[in-house]
């Protein structure tokens, strides 16, 4: 079988997300009822690892590893919309799903570790 040659859109990218770790413990989608950033944001006990904000995969990481994702040329800063930059968050262009998954993975298992 012939893979598609169409590139799907990041609501696309995030769904397939979202699928791939609602059967993970502890994670849930967004909050019932919350409207604007974070309303279906990827959760692990109540704390947000993963979002679609403006196209961009917006996830949490150690300042250092967002540091080299951002010299490597995979990302932004992620800036909320008060004009602070967020140093442990970084908005990445869409690439393919198999590269958010797995820096997803990366993510979840930060934030599960946090207090």
């Amino acid at each position: 079988m012939m893979a598609s040659s169409t590139a799907l859109t990041p609501d696309e990218y995030y769904a397939r997300l979202v699928v791939a770790f609602m059967s993970e413990p502890k994670v849930s989608l967004g909050v019932a009822g919350k409207k604007g950033l974070g309303a279906s944001a990827l959760r692990i006990n109540t704390k947000i690892f993963a979002m679609l904000v403006n196209c961009k995969l917006v996830v949490k990481l150690p300042r250092q590893r967002v540091d080299a994702l951002i010299a490597a040329g995979a990302g932004e800063r992620f800036d909320p919309g008060h004009g602070r930059l967020m140093k442990e968050w970084i908005a990445l262009e869409p690439c393919t799903e198999t590269a958010w998954r797995t820096l997803a993975r990366e993510v979840h298992a930060f934030v599960a570790t946090q207090r």
